[in-house]
């Protein structure tokens, strides 16, 4: 006899649950295994556990990376002092920015009012290295710092200049100004584009490259009689032209006194001055003889002094020269060309031809109380108009020349 069949007892939901949970396990388990065999039976972390994430997904929302553009450029040489420091970002702030020199000292600058840029506010240092640290943070909140360093233009590629005349100098009609670079120019146009003069008197002039290192600006015409000229120089970072720099920014202004245009006329043996184009006074002089003629032309008086001493030797003489004159101390000395021409007391021995006879050795000679006349009432700027002499004209450069150029060729 077969036992009697016992009922079966029905499966709880919870049962059939667990097993469905274990059966979907290990279907999971088995595709892990097959694909990675090392992932089997390890523990995995969701993605969905982290609040942000910097790549695509399903798990969490997309925080984009910070993206910086920093100038200059990490590790950049011979960077331009003038050339500007800034950091731009996007996707994120820029919360700290900090500009330090080796040396320790700090550049100053400021984060725009979105807190996506930097800028320096100050120029550079030659010859510098400095250390560029910025701090950014991202949408999620979470900062990054970074450094970066640079060095700017060194000592050998820093240009400078000379200037004349110097600021709160009160000068002569005629007077120039100069400016005499320590390096060669070769981005002329850079340079007078970055230089700004004015005259009260609304004079406009133009500026003329005597040298590839020496430059001059004046008017068509004299200076008006007591205006003022200001020259603003913002040169500072202005590439003259093979890895040059500019080293300055400057200001000078400049009196002009009343207009003093003498003539000197080596044929009537005169020297006439006016003065705001009234004649004041002629005096008797002796000029360059006929084999060392006074040069003819415009010329600008330059330094003065009330006693100097002349060397033949300075002007090519040697003893055996008819001409010779040894060493002789001079007075009343006023430079017109810098190879060495002056308005001067003529020696005593050269009294008996002033009035009538040139002897000089191309300077202006004159009688003691005539000397002294002209050095107490004309200086540095003034006008000489030298006429009637066999001399040429002197070299433009040799002094300030600038007159005897032709307006059409100065300003080109």
């Amino acid at each position: 006899m077969e036992p009697e069949a016992q009922p079966r007892r029905p499966r709880t939901a919870k049962k059939i649950l667990i097993v469905a949970v274990v059966c979907l396990l290990a279907a999971v388990g088995g595709v892990f295994a097959a694909v990675a065999p090392g992932l089997a039976g390890a523990v995995l972390e969701s993605e969905a556990g982290s609040a942000v994430r910097t790549s695509p997904g399903l798990a969490a929302p997309v925080v984009a990376p910070v993206k910086s553009d920093a100038a200059p450029a990490n590790g950049a040489k011979q960077v331009n002092p003038a050339a500007p420091v800034s950091l731009k970002v996007s996707n994120g702030t820029i919360e700290r920015v900090t500009l330090t020199s080796t040396s320790g000292e700090t550049v100053e600058g400021s984060i725009d009012a979105a807190g996506t840029g930097w800028t320096a506010a100050g120029p550079l240092k030659f010859n510098t290295d400095y250390s560029y640290t910025y701090v950014v943070k991202d949408g999620a909140g979470r900062e990054t710092s970074t450094t970066q360093s640079f060095s700017t233009v060194s000592s050998s590629h820093e240009a400078d200049a000379a200037i004349y005349p110097l600021d709160g100098m009160k000068v002569g009609v005629g007077q120039p100004l100069q400016i005499i670079f320590s390096e060669p120019v070769l981005n002329r146009d850079a340079v007078e584009k970055a230089i700004k003069i004015t005259s009260s008197a609304g004079q406009v002039g133009a500026f003329h490259w005597h040298s590839d290192k020496m430059v001059r600006y004046r008017a068509e015409g004299f200076w008006v009689a007591n205006s003022t000229i200001s020259m603003d120089m913002q040169l500072f970072g202005v590439d003259l032209g093979n890895g040059q720099i500019a080293n300055f920014n400057k200001k000078v202004n400049i009196a002009i006194g009343d207009k003093k245009v003498a003539v000197a006329d080596a044929a009537a043996h005169t020297f006439t001055l006016s003065i705001n184009d009234q004649p004041v006074k002629t005096l008797p002089v002796s000029m360059g003889d006929k084999r060392f003629p006074s040069a003819r032309g415009y010329g600008v008086l330059m330094e003065k002094k009330r006693y100097d001493h002349f060397r033949a030797s300075s002007i090519g003489l040697k003893p055996d020269d008819p001409a010779y004159y040894g060493d002789v101390d001079v007075e009343y000395t006023i430079r017109l060309t810098l190879s060495g021409a002056y308005i001067h007391q003529a020696l005593e021995s050269a009294y008996p031809f002033i009035g009538n006879t040139n002897v000089s050795h191309g300077c202006i000679g004159f009688a003691p109380d005539g000397a002294a006349w002209v050095f107490d009432n004309m200086g540095t700027g003034d006008v000489v108009h030298i006429v009637n002499t066999e001399g040429d004209f002197a070299a433009h450069d040799d002094g300030f020349g600038d007159w005897n150029i032709p307006w059409s060729e100065y300003d080109n």
